[in-house]
């Protein structure tokens, strides 16, 4: 079976290109919520999860910390992505557990690139 990989962001034209970028990945799924994204986490078990930091009123960083800090999800491979770029940013999105964080705009190719190394398919 494919690799499972999530795509959580509240901008749905964003989940979309996300999507069809990583397709030759593996299976991708779609989430817009926190809320949304524990249910697929729960019942795919994504092996990564591509993340926006800025999820409206929600925080992407809240969920990626609470990812890293469960037991049972803590081996899943985390993407941040931001708009925002300062150094305090960036490290604080390595600090809740990332393993990357890219910056916004993103290339669609980089962002394959990134997948695809911390999925071994590089």
């Amino acid at each position: 079976m494919a690799d499972c990989i999530l795509v959580v962001d509240d901008q749905h034209d964003l989940r979309l290109l996300i999507r069809l970028s990583l397709l030759s990945l593996g299976r991708v799924e779609t989430a817009a919520t926190t809320a949304e994204a524990w249910e697929r986490i729960r019942g795919d078990r994504p092996r990564l999860i591509v993340l926006d930091v800025s999820l409206g009123a929600e925080s992407g960083l809240a969920l990626c910390q609470a990812i890293k800090a469960d037991p049972n999800t803590a081996s899943i491979c985390v993407v941040l992505l931001s708009a925002f770029g300062q150094q305090a940013d960036i490290d604080a999105g390595l600090a809740a557990g990332a393993n990357a964080y890219m910056l916004k705009p993103f290339s669609p190719r980089e962002l394959v690139a990134t997948v695809g190394e911390l999925l071994g398919r590089t």
